[in-house]
């Protein structure tokens, strides 16, 4: 039996050749998807500043094989890719980074910091 691991991808492109339509169903879902918004949900949750409306990120919380970090990470980019493809959004430079939280060092501070 293999050991899972909860993983954050977190996806990552530049808003590029937007409609009329596309950009003002992003200006007025802007409030949703901004910092107070982000989080890391199975299905993605948006993140983007509406001015510039420029960059955006997709960020997902996954369980999965210990060895399988950046074959998800590819596949995740694909999902985030369809998504908005499929919702007419426009957009160049697609990357994904993967975060291991099982694997994640913590530095503790040092009682001589404190």
């Amino acid at each position: 039996m293999s050991e899972h691991h909860t993983c954050r991808v977190i996806v990552r492109g530049t808003w590029e050749g937007l409609t009329e339509d596309a950009r003002a169903r992003l200006l007025a879902e802007a409030g949703e998807h901004g910092m107070p918004g982000m989080r890391f949900t199975e299905e993605g949750t948006p993140a983007y500043e509406p001015a510039p409306l420029r960059h955006f990120s997709m960020r997902y919380v996954v369980v999965s094989d210990a060895a399988d970090g950046e074959e998800m990470a590819g596949a995740i980019a694909g999902r985030a890719e369809g998504l908005l493809c499929g919702l007419g959004y426009r957009f160049r430079g697609l990357g994904s980074t993967v975060t291991d939280l099982d694997t994640m060092k913590i530095n503790r501070r040092s009682r001589s910091r404190r």
